[in-house]
């Protein structure tokens, strides 16, 4: 698997529909505990125990309005969003490598 850049306030309600659980990083490329994070996340992603994950991420300087939508205060945020739903079911906000992976797990 792979981490997803979604481009597009489209493309995020596509995946939406298309994955059953999805992993969203909200990320600026001018964020360094994201930068340090990024890793952490892609590594997750190859993960076996997470195969069922779509893992995707959105530069929030890029989608204003998805970012608004969603409620991004600060980067990176880390969301889990279920079933098609809009809403997501957990949020974490900072690069908490720990945090990161247990929120995972939760949702596997």
């Amino acid at each position: 698997m792979t981490v997803h850049n979604i481009t597009s306030t489209e493309g995020f309600k596509e995946a939406l529909k298309e994955h059953k659980t999805i992993m969203l990083d909200c990320f600026a490329t001018w964020c360094g505990p994201c930068k340090a994070i990024a890793p952490i996340l892609a590594n997750h992603s190859n993960d076996e125990q997470f195969k069922d994950i779509f893992f995707a991420k959105i530069d929030v300087d890029d989608l204003p309005e998805l970012s608004q939508e969603l409620g991004i205060t600060a980067m990176p945020t880390f969301m889990i969003f279920k079933d098609g739903e809009m809403a997501p079911v957990e949020k974490l906000v900072g690069p908490n490598p720990n945090a990161l992976a247990t929120m995972l797990k939760k949702h596997i």
